[in-house]
């Protein structure tokens, strides 16, 4: 048995899971929209464009997820999670991680952010606002 405490080991921030329902795939496979061109869409249009089958609270939600998992160093789960609990892109290039990490386990309501989740996050962040690119993006978005 190994002595590593769960306590030491961090989320999988880079994991990838679908966080589309199996409707929602669906519609938008029928549309012909591919999940990451939502990251250019507005939510009200993708709404619309789905027949009011996707709330635009929803697509809103789909929207920030994406967004989200185009930081390098980040993978969908942990998108989807931060994007239900009401972040986006912006929020985790500007908050403390510390912050982000506090909020999201209180929307799970269980801590799923240990501290060496909170230190991913902090030295990500950091490298997404040294980087050129991001530093662009962050102004377009």
């Amino acid at each position: 048995m190994s002595n590593s405490s769960t306590e030491d080991r961090s989320f999988p921030l880079h994991e990838d899971r679908e966080f589309l329902s199996e409707s929602e795939w669906v519609i938008f496979k029928l549309l012909c929209r591919p999940v990451d061109s939502f990251a250019d869409a507005d939510a009200r249009e993708l709404s619309e464009a789905t027949g009011g089958q996707v709330s635009v609270s929803r697509c809103d939600q789909l929207i920030r997820t994406v967004r989200i998992r185009q930081l390098p160093g980040l993978g969908s789960w942990i998108a989807r999670l931060l994007a239900e609990a009401g972040f986006d892109r912006d929020d985790l290039r500007r908050l403390p991680a510390s912050l982000v990490a506090a909020r999201l386990n209180e929307h799970l309501g269980y801590p799923i952010c240990n501290q060496a989740t909170i230190q991913r996050l902090d030295e990500l962040r950091l490298q997404w606002n040294k980087s050129p690119i991001m530093e662009t993006e962050g102004k377009n978005a």
